[in-house]
């Protein structure tokens, strides 16, 4: 198993929360764990969505007074420093 991380992306609004995992994940290794905080309802749908594009793996949701912990796992086909297209 990887290396636990985490990223505020309390008090932003769609589309930064998607901007900033896609650029956190981008410097991480395949297998590492993600925990994203957001206060946007969009990013439940939206971070899961680029997920599946990008082959990364949404392990759970969780939401607990208007905040939600989104828990991602890094897919293999992420290589440190290379940017998604």
């Amino acid at each position: 198993m990887g290396e636990n991380h985490t990223l505020d992306a309390r008090r932003l609004l769609c589309p930064m929360p998607v901007i900033r995992v896609q650029d956190k994940i981008s410097g991480l290794f395949p297998g590492d764990i993600l925990e994203v905080w957001c206060t946007d309802p969009g990013t439940r749908s939206d971070i899961p969505a680029w997920c599946r594009i990008n082959g990364h793996r949404v392990l759970g949701i969780s939401e607990s007074d208007g905040e939600l912990v989104l828990t991602l796992q890094v897919g293999e086909s992420t290589v440190p420093g290379t940017p998604y297209d």
